[in-house]
């Protein structure tokens, strides 16, 4: 009975994710639209924009223009929770169990890091800007790490990298003009 309802939450995690990515990439245009609505707007862009998997979201573009309006801090906190929550859905696309992305050369290259550094490999893949931090969260799933240490690691890692993109769009802007 055990073995029935796992594998029922992994075929239910499994098209959560492909629905919040199809449902992402289908409003991708108007995302940028949110960021009139300050802190909530930013937030909800990094959401959207990190709950794809492996399809393409503007995100850091909007907190990039957004260091110039708001406190880099500010940014960095909203974007960084909302990031952190959007990469969920690579999380569960690995506790699916389903990953397609097994065969991946890339994916064999982070692997190893996540099942020997867990969090610290999370984090520090978090922090830096990569198309490849997906493959993490995916690797993160399937290695069965606790949902709080994923979180938390991502939360910390997305919210350095927001804090850079945002510093970076508040002096570069101001010096600009």
């Amino acid at each position: 009975m055990k073995k029935h309802r796992l594998t029922l939450l992994r075929i239910l995690s499994l098209i959560v994710v492909i629905a919040i990515s199809i449902f992402v990439y289908s409003i991708r245009d108007r995302a940028k639209d949110l960021a009139v609505y300050g802190y909530p707007g930013i937030f909800m862009i990094a959401l959207l924009s990190n709950a794809t998997v492996l399809l393409p979201a503007p995100g850091v573009a909007v907190v990039f223009a957004m260091g110039s309006i708001f406190p880099p801090a500010g940014i960095a906190l909203a974007a960084g929770t909302g990031g952190a929550i959007g990469e969920l859905s690579g999380y569960l696309a690995g506790f699916s169990g389903q990953a397609v992305v097994e065969r991946s050369d890339i994916y064999n290259r982070i692997l190893p890091w996540v099942q020997k550094y867990g969090p610290f490999a999370i984090a520090a893949l978090a922090a830096i800007p990569n198309p490849f931090f997906d493959l993490a969260g995916i690797a993160a799933g399937m290695t069965k790490m606790s949902f709080p240490r994923f979180f938390v690691a991502c939360w910390i890692g997305q919210t350095i990298k927001m804090l850079a993109f945002a510093l970076a769009g508040a002096y570069s802007l101001k010096w600009l003009m």
